[in-house]
């Protein structure tokens, strides 16, 4: 509730996990992630429980409140849980319409799902690995590298005591490597012109508002915690009113150039 006393509006996640190619170990990430942003409500994980492969998903299910939906395999060699998945996903969007959609996976073949859902109205939140093919990754509102994020959970070892881990450090792209990203660069300069004023400046918020509303971003799958941090490192913006909620930033190429006495 907010300080006049309206019901502020919880946002109704849906989480939908592919088992099959998704690690267990980082579902307290993916959790931790959606609750920045709403309530998942629905939690379900997808896979053939009898596959000794899947040990690690089981040992989270009850920890996290996880529904298992059990797929059996109907030809060897090829699992059907992708199928389940799609069916269990519609028939949510036309019954409980969850104002959002998480979906863990590497899979490509969500991609159409995906696209069906945004056509809805709600958002899909994508988890998976730095294999994820693009299409999925794009398709997605917004997609987090699992690879570039987070601590891996403790995990057994053989002789079943626990094993320390070493949380996991994120590897950031060189700036030189930035600029040489042309979707990247292409992306951040077409947001800083559609949000500029008449000076030329623009808000960062406002630019990082414009990204989300065109593609599937998030700094930290370049090894970036904040969005201006991964501007800062591109060396192609300048920036203004640091430390402050208007941080502002042109590009640098717009700069007049100093005069020479």
């Amino acid at each position: 509730m907010n300080s006049e006393g309206n019901i502020r509006h919880e946002i109704r996640i849906a989480l939908l996990i592919d088992a099959d190619n998704s690690p267990a170990a980082k579902i307290e990430v993916v959790l931790a992630e959606l609750a920045k942003v709403g309530v998942v409500n629905i939690r379900r994980a997808y896979g053939n429980w009898k596959k000794t492969e899947l040990k690690g998903w089981e040992a989270a299910l009850h920890p996290y409140a996880i529904r298992p939906m059990q797929q059996f395999d109907y030809t060897k060699g090829k699992n059907a849980t992708d199928m389940s998945l799609c069916i269990d996903a519609l028939h949510l969007l036309y019954t409980e319409r969850p104002d959002a959609f998480a979906i863990v996976s590497s899979d490509s073949d969500f991609t159409p799902l995906v696209l069906h859902i945004k056509e809805r109205g709600a958002k899909v939140f994508g988890f998976g690995a730095s294999k994820t093919p693009m299409p999925f990754v794009d398709a997605c509102s917004q997609f987090l590298d699992l690879d570039k994020i987070g601590q891996e959970n403790e995990v057994e070892s053989a002789n079943g005591q626990e094993a320390d881990t070493k949380p996991t450090a994120p590897t950031r792209v060189a700036p030189a490597k930035l600029r040489q990203d042309t979707r990247l660069v292409s992306l951040l300069r077409n947001a800083v012109e559609a949000a500029k004023g008449d000076d030329g400046w623009a808000l960062l918020s406002l630019v990082r508002n414009q990204i989300s509303n065109q593609a599937s971003f998030d700094p930290r799958n370049y090894g970036y915690a904040t969005f201006g941090k991964l501007v800062s490192a591109t060396e192609l913006f300048e920036t203004a009113n640091e430390g402050t909620p208007r941080v502002s930033i042109r590009d640098a190429r717009k700069a007049k150039p100093k005069l020479v006495n």
